[in-house]
């Protein structure tokens, strides 16, 4: 089986450099490059694109958000993870709408970083826990909102970061039909990805 190529951007040397020794000497992960910021990455990442994107948010010059928004342009399919040591829910808001599709505190031990990868890789979207309750605690049900009972539930569900195979299970239904209540979600709500989901539930407190 191929290694998960991970791609680095974070400006604290020794961070980097513990984060690229994590991956190369883990089986199954790979470091493909380290980047010191945004400006480099956009300069390079493209000739040789990640699976993974593990960057921070504060860095020198471009931010890590406003530099996600950039990458996703280059790089729509690429998943990012945001690490960083900030946990407010506006970060969390601003990070997922940039296009980040996970976000971890740096306080996250180095196996739960690799979990959170292999996640993302496998098609779900990681959080701290702390993170999830944040970003739960800042919901409220919406009186707009056109979403069906089970609908708001496995958008709740989404925002916490569970994939689609959990959802499936949480809720004792198929994968089938948890794809098909996406489908619907995703066309109420007028958006075409996970990502877009969860930022806009967030963004609108659809749930």
């Amino acid at each position: 089986m191929a290694s998960i190529s991970v791609s680095l951007i974070e400006d604290d040397a020794d961070i980097r450099r513990g984060l690229t020794l994590l991956l190369d000497k883990t089986p199954g992960f790979r470091c493909a490059a380290a980047y010191g910021d945004c400006e480099s990455a956009l300069r390079a990442i493209a000739d040789d694109p990640p699976d993974v994107l593990l960057m921070d948010i504060q860095l020198p010059g471009m931010s890590g958000i406003e530099g996600v928004r950039r990458i996703k342009k280059l790089l729509p399919e690429l998943d990012v993870i945001m690490l960083t040591i900030h946990d407010d829910d506006k970060r969390v808001f601003d990070s997922l709408c940039a296009g980040a599709c996970g976000y971890l505190v740096k306080t996250t031990p180095p196996a739960k970083i690799l979990e959170a990868i292999k996640e993302v890789y496998d098609g779900g979207a990681p959080m701290s826990a702390s993170i999830a309750r944040l970003v739960i605690q800042s919901f409220q049900k919406s009186p707009d909102s056109n979403l069906s009972p089970r609908e708001q539930e496995i958008l709740a569900l989404l925002c916490q970061g569970k994939s689609y195979k959990m959802i499936a299970a949480a809720l004792h239904l198929s994968k089938g039909t948890v794809h098909s209540h996406l489908k619907k979600i995703y066309k109420k709500l007028e958006v075409n990805s996970m990502t877009e989901a969860v930022a806009k539930a967030h963004q609108e407190r659809l749930v």
